[in-house]
């Protein structure tokens, strides 16, 4: 059985960087960003996170799965989003490296998270 997981995330208006919610506050960084394995939590995280200053896009949540050990964006925009900017491997997120780095590297599939999918369906 596949565990489910989400994480937070988010665009920064001033610079557009990624943002991924990590224990009350935004991290550059997708290793760093906090994992909820409940939905309670997770749902307390978004609400939190959409009453702060709006210095952000649309915070929403992200499905996460473990590949080997390690967290993984379930959908590929998501991964692309947690590597970028991706214009060159020597650059961007995805240039730290690291075992989380390497796991979305590799990662397969093209699956969407359910946090997007309500975010799309909810605009007008």
């Amino acid at each position: 059985m596949t565990q489910t997981l989400q994480a937070l995330t988010a665009n920064r208006l001033s610079d557009g960087i990624v943002v991924f919610w990590s224990r009350g506050q935004w991290a550059e960084r997708f290793p760093d960003a906090e994992l909820f394995d409940d939905a309670a939590p997770a749902e307390t995280a978004l609400a939190t996170a959409k009453a702060l200053p709006r210095d952000l896009v649309d915070p929403y949540l992200i499905d996460i799965r473990l590949d080997d050990g390690q967290p993984v964006p379930v959908s590929y925009r998501e991964r692309v989003r947690a590597l970028g900017p991706t214009i060159h491997p020597e650059m961007g997120k995805q240039a730290e490296g690291g075992p989380i780095i390497e796991a979305i590297q590799h990662a397969a599939g093209a699956g969407r998270s359910t946090g997007r999918l309500s975010l799309i369906r909810r605009k007008p």
